[in-house]
Formats: structure tokens, C-alpha cells, sequence
């Protein structure tokens, strides 16, 4: 072959390869030029899902544009079919329908006898280079060359919400979008039921059949959540995103965790799905409704679905009794409720309130409840803090009539406060009736005698001798207290109140969720030390913390003594109050310098290498050297206080738990504790011991250096959280970039290192990998000692903006990201 030729053929063959490359590098892209028929599919460049025509078994050979996940076995099955265009306009296999871009730039299904069967109208202007993609998160999106879209698949769901997806739910205060469901199991068809936003009260995530309540599925409480382990070290997020005037519910995975999705199905039920390479099938990891026991109104008027026991089954309210002894036709109240007579209410907590409320906006919790006091039709009230993503911050509930549809479950829900009658006084005999106003004439005289002889001794001290041994009764409930009651300071209601000047505002330290901090001289009538300045902390009735968490606090408190552990100096409960009284620390709380811009300089890396080492002395103690073994569960840097001297003090045992003997490890089915700052397998399996308070303490050691929260805005972008960031500089060498800039330029590096070491050391996926405290504490104060080299860390995807916020029973809120659940219990 001559020179001529050799070069041709080398020609031909580059223009081949070339016109092989365009053509494998469009796979993913629909033009004008190249429509979609019949047999051809468009796949998304990781090949994760397809765009092309099925046909549903049954359905006589019925047409239909759909996507579906690519390589997965069955497509036929609905299950794998996340969105369809044309489902209630079928084409058939003998009208040739295709898929093209239309000269108006809309997206058209059309037939070989130029019938619309489908079509996008976006009203966009024409541009002649807009084309079709399929993207790897499944959304076909119709664009130009520069990203601008015209138009996108995830704007228009069928009856899926993918990972990435924005589904909206409200749009300018009033309820949007609609997933519906199929009308059968091969009949991709518009079916009867749907899902989304409540138009009502714009507060309730619910399913339809038709225009009746099917289920509700979640109350926004402002305490939501939605997270469910999708593998042994990944989970799947639920959020709702605030966006304005719109919000959204989102799907977020965290890293490596397996593909997972929502999907109403034909009979009405929301399932969250993910993928299981092994079996290569999905699984349901949430369901609602789930049985008979999940539909709207399932156990009648008064009546509420018990989830928390092994089989569901409907109960009475309190107060209530079944109507028959099927307890599912509702219940009745025992005593009527007459306005003229007494009334009183009753906290009924872990439930998943009523349907059929008045929303009142811009109440507090006192507000609220008197409010439904004050109304002799109002039969019950509940009240929560809301995420500050919402306008109205509270959010008070009232009801008015009988109550449907409730639930309880032992971890989702919140506390409702049912109107009851005060019960009559009745005489059990005749002969009791005779008998008393005759026992009575005879011995008033002598009681009136008694009486003022009492008033004269007793006074003021056997008042308070009485709350003293009612509050006794409360506390010794646990059998951890034995006799340290008698040596503890009881303060009295009335002595608190005086001392905080009826706990006016100007005495007011701060405010959480748990309630209000005041502070006042400690003058409380000689109970407390004459001339210290004392912190009373008022446990809000909203704030869910109940008597067991009261009671865990004291009896904890009573018995540890260090100097790095906050000191509890009296209690008091009187009524619904519950309060606490604490050593005054003036400094606050650790996170109040360290991520406020304008305080952190305070912070010299001296100050918080002994905070550090203060506070990792302090949980060595708990977890060794004290006489009983305590993990507390909830370490973050709002739990550390800082006395005069910027001392640390380990504060807030109420979700603390006692290891007796030589055990070891426990598990538990409510989970509590703070978003980010829970151990993997605490969060996943509810297992929990002395090494999830070692990750607590990683995670709250790289906050320190860095001045960063576990999730922050400066990362978010490039890693799930700051354990992730952390990780990544440690491995390319850079690990003091990580240090704050308030204090990079005066820190000892090798202090700095030895740091950020053992703080990656406490945060290592296998709890048995972690050191003890003990092992922590010597490797603080010890610079020559060898340390192992740590093992990469799991760590979780973030939410959108979202920031450090109490999270009790996977259950958490945000700055403007709210965390809801489908899982209703």
C-alpha cells in the first residue's frame, strides 16, 4: 500500500474512532437531530438509570416513556420505574411513537400519525442547541449548552421521590405538589391515592384515597426527625428545606450508603426503599401505613394506637373508657366535663397528637395552656418549639371536640395535655352517709383545736417538711438515691420564687429548650450556702424532659463530686415545676466563645488545651474513678460550662446512665442525644457504653482546635462534616490548617497534633478501636508517649445548613432545615 493509502486508512480509522467516541459520550443526551424510539434507551453516564418505552405485563402492548434503574433485574416490576411521562396517554407499538425536541423547544411523545400524546410546554424562548439529558440522579433535564434548564423530571414526579429530588410542598403558604400513586401494580395510570402537604393546617405530612384522610403520616413539632440506617454505617436523611416562601422534602444519603428512594405505591402506602447489592432487590426500611393499626382513625373517637409494644392495639385515652369491647368503634369519657365544675389536665407524653386542631400562632407554653383553660370547649392542647426555618417560632395546638386519630409510640411523638373532670367525691354506704355528719359534729371541736394548735408549732418550716417529703416521694423511685435524701438541700417553691423575684426576666440567665436559667444570691432562708450566687434552672413543661430525667439528674449529681463536673447544690418540685439549683458559673457555656466570632479570642490555645484535658479528667471520673459507672450521653460543647477561671464543668445528666457491676455494654430502643455527636453504633443499633462517650469527646476535642461545629458552612460543600475535613487534612500532611485562626500563629504545634491524634483516635468507627479515657487522659499529658495510628473514620452526609441542635429519638431541627419523618410512630 503506498503512502497515500497507509495515510487514508489511518484517516478513516481516526474519523471512525472519533464518530465511536460522539456517539458513546451522547448516550446520556437526546437531540433534534437524534429522537428516541422504541428499543433505543438513553442511559445516564454511570449507567444508574435508563430513559426509554415498556410495556407493562397485562397491559396490551401500551407505550410508555418512563425511567427506571439501568441493569436492575425485571424492569418491568413498578418498583423499579421512578417516573413516567405519558401515564395516562398511552402510545402503541403500531403507531411508531418517538421522543424529540420540538422547534419550540419542548419536549414532545408524539405518534406516526402526528398525534401529541405527551409534551412538556415550557414556554420558553426557541433556541436551536437545547438538548436532553439524563443525569446519574435520575432527573431528565431538558437544557441549554451554558446549564441553563428549560425543564426537569424531578419538577413533575409521578409516585417517586429520589435522593436529590426537591419535592414541593408548600408554595406561598399554600400546599403544592402531589406524588400519586399507580393504579395497580402494571398500570403505571394516575391511581386513588396520594400524598403530600395537609392545605388545612399546612402541618401534616398525609396520604389520600381519593379526597378522604387515608394516614397521616408526621405533625411538624419542631423536635422531627428522620433518619434510618440504610447499611451498618450509612443512613438515609428525611429533610424539609426552607426556601422562602417554598419548602421542600428532601432525600440526603450519607457517604456509601446503598441507592435508596420514597414511593407510594397502588395501595397507598409510603415506602422508604433502598438498594441491596447482595440480594440484588430493594428493601423497605420504613412503611406507613403499615396494617390496619397505621389508617387514619383506626382506633375511633378518644381512642389512640398503642405502637409501643411488640403487636399494635388500640387503648383508651386517660379518663376514657372503650365504648364496646371492640376498643376500635372509640372510647367515652368517664366523667363528663361540666364548666361549672372542677377541671384539671393530664400530660400524656410519646404521642403523635390528634387530628382536627386550631393552630394558634405566637404563643408561649403558658399562653397556650391558658388559653385552653380558660375555654370550657377546649378538651386538650399541645405545644412545641419550632424550627426557626418556620415564621411563627411556637406552635400551640387546641382541640375542641373528641379526639381522633392519635398515636403512641415510644419514639416519635410529644406531649398532649388532655382536659379531664375532677372526679366527685362519693360515699361508698348508706350507713357511711348517717355515720359521718354525726363523727364530724363530734370531733370538729377537737379538730379545730388540732388544727390551730399545728398552725402555731408548725408554721412556715412544717410547710416546707411537707414539700420536702412529697418531693421524696418522687426521687425515691430510684433505687440509686438510698439515703443520700436526707443529706440533700430540699429548697422550697416559695423560697425560689422569692429568691428570683418571681422569676422576673431581669434575673434570667438564658433559655434552651429545656427551660429558663435564672440567677439570684443565694439567700434561700439558710438551705443553700449564705452569699453564693446560685443558677436555678426551671424545666420548661414543653420541653420533655419528665420526672426520670429530674430524678436521673439528682440522684447523679448528689452522689459525683469533681471539679470538673458541675456542682448541684438543691431541687425542688412543686406541682407541674421541676427545678434545678447549680453552682452560678459567670462564663456560660463553652460554645458561647468558641463558635461566636466575636468571643473566641478569648479562647488562647493555653485556655483550651486545659478545657481539653479538664474535660476528658472529668469523664475519666464518671466513667472509672467514681464509686458507680456513669455515661452521659449528650457531651457537647453547650454541656460544658467555664467557671471564673475558664475551669470546664461537665453539666446536664439527664439522659446520663448508671453501669452496675462489671457490665459493659447496653442497648437501647429510644436513642437521645445530639445530632453529630452520637457514636456510629449507638445511633445505628442503640448500643451504647463508656466508648460512645469517647466519641463524644473526639468530636467535641476537633471542635476545640478547630473552632468549627460537626457541621459547618465552610465544609459543607466539599465534606460531610468535621470529622470528614479533619480525616482529609490528617492524610495529605496538612492537618494544621485545621487549627483556628484566632489562635494558629500562638499554638504549640506539637500540641496542636497531638490533639487532632487522639481526637481521630476517639472518633474510629469499631467502638473497641477507641481508647479508654483513661488512655486519653495519659496521652494528653504525656508528649513522648507513642500513639497508634488511627483508622478512617465513618462519617455521615450533612443536611442542608444544618447546625448543632438537641436530637431526641433520631429526632432533630435546624436553622432553616427541618427533619421530618414518613414514619409516623
Amino acid at each position: 500500500m503506498n503512502r497515500e493509502g497507509t495515510m487514508g486508512m489511518i484517516c478513516l480509522t481516526i474519523f471512525i474512532l472519533l464518530l465511536l467516541i460522539c456517539f458513546c459520550q451522547s448516550e446520556d443526551q437526546l437531540t433534534r437531530a437524534r429522537p428516541l424510539s422504541p428499543g433505543n434507551l438513553l442511559i445516564s453516564k454511570d449507567a444508574v438509570f435508563a430513559l426509554g418505552f415498556f410495556s407493562p405485563p397485562g397491559s396490551n402492548g401500551s407505550l410508555y416513556v418512563g425511567i427506571w434503574f439501568h441493569g436492575v433485574p425485571d424492569p418491568e416490576r413498578s418498583w423499579t420505574i421512578v417516573w413516567v411521562a405519558n401515564r395516562d396517554n398511552p402510545a402503541t407499538a403500531v403507531s411508531s411513537p418517538k421522543l424529540t425536541i420540538s422547534n419550540s423547544s419542548d419536549l414532545v411523545l408524539s405518534d406516526s400519525k402526528g398525534q401529541t400524546l405527551w409534551t412538556t410546554q415550557n414556554n420558553f424562548s426557541v433556541h436551536d442547541d437545547v438538548f436532553l439529558v439524563l443525569l446519574d440522579t435520575g432527573n431528565l433535564v431538558l437544557q441549554l449548552p451554558n446549564s441553563t434548564v428549560i425543564w426537569q423530571s424531578f419538577d413533575h414526579p409521578t409516585n417517586t421521590i429520589l435522593p436529590g429530588m426537591e419535592f414541593l410542598l408548600i408554595h406561598g403558604a399554600r400546599a403544592a405538589a402531589r406524588l400519586k400513586s399507580w393504579r395497580g401494580p402494571d398500570d403505571p395510570s394516575t391511581g386513588d391515592f396520594s400524598f403530600g402537604l395537609d392545605p388545612i393546617s399546612n402541618l401534616q405530612l398525609v396520604i389520600w384515597h381519593g379526597a378522604k384522610l387515608y394516614c397521616r403520616i408526621s405533625v411538624w413539632n419542631g423536635v422531627l426527625g428522620g433518619m434510618y440506617p440504610s447499611s451498618p454505617s450509612s443512613m438515609v436523611y428525611q429533610t424539609i428545606v426552607n426556601k422562602g416562601d417554598e419548602f421542600y422534602l428532601e432525600i440526603v444519603l450519607s457517604g456509601g450508603s446503598p441507592y435508596s428512594w420514597i414511593m407510594l405505591d397502588h395501595t397507598g402506602n409510603m415506602k422508604l426503599l433502598t438498594w441491596d447489592s447482595n440480594s440484588s432487590s430493594s428493601i423497605v426500611i420504613s412503611e406507613r401505613p403499615k396494617g390496619s393499626y397505621g389508617l387514619y382513625d383506626s382506633c375511633g373517637p378518644n381512642g389512640y394506637c398503642d405502637f409501643t409494644g411488640t403487636v399494635p392495639a388500640c387503648q383508651c385515652l386517660e379518663g376514657f373508657k372503650a365504648i364496646s369491647p371492640n376498643s376500635s368503634r372509640g372510647c367515652q369519657r368517664m366523667e363528663p366535663l361540666q364548666c361549672s365544675k372542677g377541671n384539671h389536665f393530664v400530660a400524656m407524653p410519646e404521642m403523635r397528637v390528634p387530628d382536627k386542631f386550631v393552630l394558634l400562632r405566637n404563643r408561649s407554653f403558658e399562653q397556650c395552656a391558658a388559653e385552653c383553660s380558660q375555654n370550657c370547649s377546649c378538651t386538650a392542647y399541645a405545644y412545641a418549639n419550632l424550627s426557626s426555618a418556620m415564621d411563627d417560632k411556637s406552635r400551640c395546638l387546641v382541640w375542641t371536640g373528641e379526639l381522633v386519630d392519635t398515636w403512641k409510640s415510644s419514639n416519635y411523638g410529644e406531649t398532649l395535655y388532655l382536659r379531664l373532670a375532677d372526679p366527685p367525691v362519693k360515699m361508698k354506704t348508706n350507713t357511711v352517709k348517717i355515720a359521718l355528719p354525726v363523727i364530724a359534729c363530734l370531733l370538729l371541736p377537737v379538730g379545730i383545736a388540732l388544727v390551730c394548735i399545728c398552725k402555731f408549732k408548725a408554721g412556715k418550716w412544717q410547710k416546707k417538711e411537707i414539700q420536702k417529703k412529697l418531693m421524696l416521694g418522687y426521687l425515691t423511685a430510684s433505687s440509686e438515691l438510698e439515703d443520700t435524701n436526707a443529706e440533700f438541700p430540699f429548697v422550697s417553691f416559695d423560697d425560689i420564687v422569692a429568691a428570683t423575684d418571681n422569676f422576673s426576666d431581669s434575673n434570667m440567665l438564658g433559655r434552651g429548650g429545656f427551660g429558663k436559667v435564672y440567677k439570684k444570691d443565694a439567700i434561700m432562708q439558710g438551705m443553700l450556702e449564705g452569699g453564693k450566687e446560685v443558677a436555678v434552672k426551671r424545666l420548661s413543661q414543653g420541653s420533655g424532659q419528665g420526672i426520670d430525667e429530674f430524678r436521673n439528674e439528682v440522684v447523679l449529681l448528689v452522689k459525683l463530686q469533681h471539679r470538673n463536673l458541675v456542682r448541684l447544690l438543691g431541687c425542688c418540685i412543686h406541682e407541674e415545676e421541676k427545678l434545678l439549683i447549680y453552682e452560678y458559673l459567670p462564663n456560660k457555656s463553652l460554645d458561647a466563645f468558641l463558635f461566636d466570632t466575636s468571643r473566641k479570642h478569648v479562647l488562647d490555645w493555653p485556655t483550651r488545651f486545659k478545657i481539653v484535658k479538664g474535660v476528658a479528667r472529668g469523664l475519666l471520673y464518671l466513667h472509672q474513678d467514681s464509686r458507680l459507672t456513669i455515661i452521659h450521653r449528650d457531651l457537647k460543647a453547650s454541656n460544658i460550662l467555664l467557671d471564673t477561671e475558664m475551669a470546664p464543668k461537665i453539666s446536664d445528666f439527664g439522659m446520663a446512665r448508671i453501669f452496675g457491676g462489671n457490665q459493659q455494654l447496653a442497648n437501647t430502643t429510644r436513642v437521645v442525644g445530639t445530632y453529630g455527636y452520637m457514636s456510629p453504633e449507638y445511633v445505628t443499633r442503640g448500643a451504647f457504653s463508656v466508648k460512645s462517650d469517647t466519641y463524644s469527646f473526639g468530636v467535641l476535642l476537633l471542635e476545640i482546635v478547630s473552632g468549627l461545629k460537626i457541621i459547618s458552612t465552610k465544609f459543607i460543600t466539599d465534606f460531610p462534616n468535621l470529622i470528614a475535613y479533619t480525616w482529609r487534612l490528617w492524610e495529605d500532611g496538612n492537618s494544621m490548617e485545621l487549627v483556628d485562626s484566632s489562635v494558629a500563629e500562638n499554638c504549640p504545634a506539637h500540641e496542636v497534633l497531638r490533639c487532632i491524634h487522639v481526637g481521630l483516635l476517639c472518633v474510629q468507627d469499631n467502638p473497641n478501636a477507641r481508647p479508654l479515657m483513661s488512655s486519653v487522659v495519659f496521652m494528653l499529658e504525656n508528649e513522648t508517649t507513642l500513639l497508634p495510628a488511627p483508622k478512617q473514620p465513618v462519617y455521615y452526609a450533612p443536611r442542608n445548613n444544618e447546625t448543632e441542635e438537641t436530637w431526641r429519638n433520631i429526632e432533630g431541627s435546624v436553622n432553616t432545615s427541618t427533619i421530618t419523618t414518613l414514619e409516623g410512630r
